[in-house]
């Protein structure tokens, strides 16, 4: 096929998608990232439709966590962890969690008790663990480079619009939380 009309072709597809899309009566949150210049929009996207670039939202993502959306039954957080710093031993009993790691270098352990973390895995780009709920779990940025991960929660662990900056805020948060 000529590469005109293979042009043509794709861009009419793109518009017929585009059209149906916001025909359809429902919201969508489209956010593209085509380039390292991309400005994104931080902020919880959820419940709506969102379509966006999860590889460049994790990189650029500068805050401890940021939940970047929250529905009713999922939620999926962003997380940063600078050199030697870990999300704290923590165990969720309702909620099953999947965390994969962008880019950077560290450690998963996975136990049945706080002081029984045996299950050690070495974490690197492109990896994911899942973490059956009632497993008690940590995650050591062992790298020289912040630990760039994305967490999705099933159902919601953090409520709608939850951006910790910092470490510490995340755990003043999860101390208010949890107890």
């Amino acid at each position: 096929m000529p590469m005109k009309k293979l042009t043509t072709l794709l861009v009419a597809t793109i518009l017929f998608v585009a059209v149906s899309c916001n025909n359809s009566g429902q919201d969508v949150n489209t956010v593209a990232a085509d380039n390292q210049e991309a400005i994104l929009e931080y902020k919880d996207f959820g419940p709506e439709i969102f379509v966006f670039d999860m590889e460049e939202y994790t990189l650029q993502n500068k805050s401890y966590r940021h939940a970047l959306w929250t529905g009713t039954t999922l939620q999926l957080s962003l997380m940063s962890l600078e050199k030697g710093e870990d999300i704290g031993a923590e165990i969720h009993h309702n909620i099953e969690q999947f965390i994969r790691v962008e880019s950077g270098k560290g450690v998963v352990m996975l136990g049945d008790s706080e002081d029984n973390m045996d299950y050690r895995v070495e974490m690197e780009d492109d990896m994911a663990v899942i973490i059956p709920a009632g497993k008690w779990h940590n995650i050591v940025n062992t790298g020289d480079e912040p630990l760039k991960l994305y967490s999705i929660y099933g159902p919601a662990e953090h409520p709608h619009g939850t951006v910790h900056k910092t470490h510490e805020e995340g755990m003043e948060a999860h101390h208010h939380h949890h107890h």
